[in-house]
């Protein structure tokens, strides 16, 4: 892996932790995850002077909402360290036993939840946050004491202290959760987890208060003292905090590693998820020679589950069609209990994963749930195959609207060109009426699929012209739910241009690119006078997307979309973001190297834009200036080469505040 290489890496776990941490609405699975930071971290040693700043191995997890008021921790709330085998737990038993030969282990359940720390002076609680970035968190007291387990006062009122632990949702409320929202039309949601953080993180606690969430604590942090773990866990209980007594205590690490194959198999029996189990170093002085890396405690340590692997028969292979035209495979196969659930149904994402897997009818496949969420095809027992088993059949047409079903060069996915198709329809009003785009609170894809089956949605813009009289007409909708699906209708006009691009469902255009496209431009009407040049000077824009949006502007269908935008109120302008003139590194192109210590490189990156400089990836004799962290590598000496501007992150912060 070259370094560009590595840079993406870096960003693509960020923005995976981003969703994760903080918008609570992952895309990829806990696995998958776990499989690129293993890469991260190899590629790391292997080259130390690469590691940046921002990079997920040097922080403690997600960042920081905005729509809490922020805590600032009082002891960082570090995450763990993963292991995946048993060698792994032996390599950290070695280095434990190094520090204390006859170190002792407490082994706890790892749920599958949110970190919660809570702050009590004097038995009287002061707050509760979320972890953050590990440093900073969110204030969700009011949340939390809705809790049962979570006392506003303690009976010992001399108690000074923070108590962590863990916020779940139990599996039968979550069951119960997703059954009312399927009932009132609402997006279910994927996970335990998902559902108890975003029940957490309601601004209303009244909300929070329904969704029957549960908490256990397991450590417990006092100032100047030093306390094994286990004698934590007494005390935490001795409080009246709720405190899991299936923890299991032991010095042999084969014990331990015996204990991970026996929960292993019996997890799935528990009333909520644990997705692996915690060991930690009992004794609390050893803990405390041992210390911390920057992210984690070096005397505990998190393992992962592997994934249970199951056997079926397949049935059939169905074929859907997604809101970009994209016809995606099924596989239907006899239901099987798979890591605590039923499943009979998984994607096999493409007409290519078919063939390399070699799949056939009826065969016999071996399934997974990656993460422990989602059911998987991992390979097929070939030796099971029936003679003359038949390969699986790639259809020729469209199953929603029969259109012929094309195979774009570029592309692995057979795709409907047909803009009419009425699967595609329902899959785009869908993503128009969605959280990150217009935010309709309470539409959900039962209202939308009857909608459009009616005839009432065929554009988008159609939205803005439904009635009271049209909904009351569709079955189990009545005028309190038509009023407020309505309302949340009207309140969409008044999002920002950034989400109705996104909105828009346009191929290649994310939520980024639709926020830098809104910068850029400042209006729709500026981005129909655009041309391909024009969009693709645009930074993270390149030429393939750039003819993909210009091509999407020329539509006289699109136009005529954005006339009746503007007619219904919609925000077709927004305001530029006032850039500085006058400060030290206005006019600059800035080129940023090394680990930095007083900013993430991101955050560095958005300030000195908005003072008016132009940030690049590389230095060139377009360069003005170059700012160095530690370890600043190849960049400083082509600098030095080429007679740039050096400066130091000291530098850089007397410059802008005026001391030199």
């Amino acid at each position: 892996m070259d370094y560009p290489a590595y840079l993406e890496l870096v960003k693509q776990l960020n923005q995976y932790a981003h969703e994760y941490y903080e918008l609570d609405q992952p895309t990829i699975n806990d696995f998958e995850y776990d499989q690129l930071y293993k890469r991260l971290l190899a590629v790391e040693k292997e080259h130390p002077d690469w590691v940046e700043h921002d990079s997920p191995s040097q922080r403690v997890g997600g960042s920081v909402s905005t729509s809490f008021t922020k805590i600032t921790h009082e002891i960082p709330l570090y995450s763990l360290s993963n292991a995946f085998s048993a060698e792994d737990l032996r390599a950290f038993d070695r280095r434990v036993k190094a520090v204390n030969q006859s170190a002792r282990y407490v082994g706890e359940y790892k749920y599958d939840g949110l970190s919660i720390s809570l702050s009590y002076k004097e038995g009287q609680l002061q707050y509760g946050a979320t972890r953050g970035n590990g440093l900073v968190g969110e204030d969700i007291t009011a949340n939390l004491l809705t809790i049962s387990g979570i006392p506003k006062h303690l009976e010992d009122d001399s108690f000074t202290g923070i108590v962590r632990g863990e916020c779940y949702m139990p599996k039968e409320a979550f069951q119960g959760l997703n059954q009312l929202r399927e009932e009132e039309g609402k997006p279910t949601f994927a996970n335990p987890r998902n559902a108890a953080a975003g029940s957490l993180r309601q601004l209303d606690s009244r909300v929070t208060k329904e969704r029957k969430l549960a908490v256990y604590l397991y450590q417990l942090l006092i100032p100047g003292q030093s306390m094994d773990q286990e004698k934590q866990l007494e005390k935490l209980a001795e409080l009246g905090f709720p405190v899991n007594p299936a923890y299991i205590t032991t010095s042999s690490i084969e014990e331990f590693i015996d204990y991970t194959k026996e929960m292993t198999e019996k997890r799935h029996s528990l009333p909520y998820e644990i997705d692996g189990l915690v060991l930690k170093v009992n004794d609390g002085q050893t803990q405390a020679e041992m210390g911390f890396t920057g992210k984690a405690p070096k005397w505990a340590i998190a393992y992962k589950f592997p994934a249970e692997m199951k056997a079926s028969l397949l049935r059939d292979v169905e074929w859907t069609v997604g809101r970009t035209g994209v016809v995606t495979p099924t596989a239907v196969f006899d239901p099987v209990r798979l890591a605590g659930t039923t499943v009979q149904r998984a994607s096999l994402h493409n007409v290519d994963f078919i063939r390399q897997k070699d799949l056939h009818e009826g065969d016999t496949i071996i399934l997974f749930k990656a993460g422990d969420i989602i059911p998987e095809v991992d390979r097929v027992d070939k030796d099971k195959r029936s003679s003359g088993a038949k390969k699986i059949a790639v259809p020729t047409h469209c199953p929603a609207c029969e259109e012929a079903l094309l195979h774009l060069e570029d592309e692995v996915a057979l795709r409907c060109l047909n803009p009419n198709c009425p699967a595609q329809l329902v899959e785009g009003m869908t993503h128009f009426a969605s959280v990150d785009a217009m935010n309709m609170m309470g539409v959900g894809p039962k209202l939308i699929q009857q909608l459009v089956e009616r005839g009432l949605l065929k554009t988008l813009s159609d939205w803005y012209r439904l009635t009271e009289e049209d909904l009351l007409d569709l079955p189990h909708i009545k005028e309190k739910s038509a009023r407020n699906i309505l309302e949340a209708i009207a309140k969409s006009t008044n999002r920002p241009l950034n989400a109705l691009l996104f909105g828009l469902g346009i191929r290649h255009v994310g939520k980024n690119v639709a926020k830098l496209l809104a910068q850029h431009f400042l209006s729709s009407e500026a981005l129909f006078k655009a041309e391909k040049e024009d969009l693709a000077i645009v930074e993270g824009i390149g030429e393939v997307m750039a003819n993909t949006i210009y091509q999407y502007f020329q539509q006289k269908e699109v136009r005529e979309l954005f006339d009746d935008f503007e007619k219904f109120g919609l925000q077709l302008t927004m305001e530029e973001e006032k850039v500085a003139t006058d400060s030290p590194v206005t006019g600059l192109t800035i080129v940023l190297t090394g680990k930095l210590k007083q900013w993430t490189r991101s955050d560095l990156k958005k300030q000195l834009e908005k003072l008016g400089a132009k940030i690049t990836g590389s230095v060139s004799k377009k360069t003005d200036l170059l700012i160095v962290g530690e370890d600043p590598g190849s960049k400083l000496d082509k600098a030095k080469t080429l007679g740039i501007e050096v400066w130091t992150e000291e530098n850089l912060r007397d410059r802008l505040e005026g001391r030199l």
